[in-house]
């Protein structure tokens, strides 16, 4: 969306389930005065109902044809901090629509510290149901490829999420300066 200025573009969150998308872009979000928008808070509203159930209810490629229209659709709002399913980037639609109408924040944990959290994730997400620990691994280390495609990465190991959301908004106003200066 060329007509956009750098300043007004919305800034995507991506990265794999549970890595702190929605809990961070609140915090970038707050930080800049900007609407957060949550695509799987989205879809539960669409739907009246959890992700696992509408995976279950409807199957996974309604649940991912209505991401893809909610997220190109939330991309091309201006001033909007948007969270985006850890399997969105699956579908090329999606990456493309991000890619090209707003700055994209890759938010890096290791495998080693997302695997701390996966007590906390086990129940809420659909793609983990019924997966032991080494297939949840497989899964992991197979989604890390389609997060290559980013303007910024953020590596978020033992970082507190404060100090995540700071360095995001500190590079976006520096990039701000530096491209569109006042």
């Amino acid at each position: 969306m060329k007509d956009m200025s750098l300043r007004e573009q919305s800034i995507v969150l991506i990265g794999f389930m549970g890595v702190g998308k929605t809990t961070i872009g609140k915090a970038v979000a707050k930080k800049l005065y900007r609407d957060f928008i949550d695509i799987d808070e989205e879809i539960e509203k669409k739907f009246n109902m959890p992700p696992s159930e509408i995976f279950k209810e409807y199957g996974e490629s309604v649940f991912r044809q209505t991401e893809k229209e909610l997220i190109i659709d939330a991309c091309k709002q201006k001033l909007k901090i948007i969270s985006v399913g850890g399997g969105a980037f699956l579908q090329d639609e999606v990456r493309e629509a991000c890619l090209s109408d707003c700055i994209i924040f890759f938010l890096d944990l290791s495998w080693e510290s997302w695997k701390e959290r996966i007590s906390l994730l086990i129940d809420s997400r659909p793609v983990l149901q019924g997966k032991n620990i080494d297939q949840i691994k497989e899964l992991f280390e197979n989604r890390q490829p389609i997060y290559k495609e980013h303007h910024s990465r953020v590596v978020t190991d033992d970082l507190p999420v404060e100090e995540v959301a700071d360095y995001i908004t500190a590079s976006l106003k520096t990039a701000w300066d530096i491209y569109e200066p006042n």
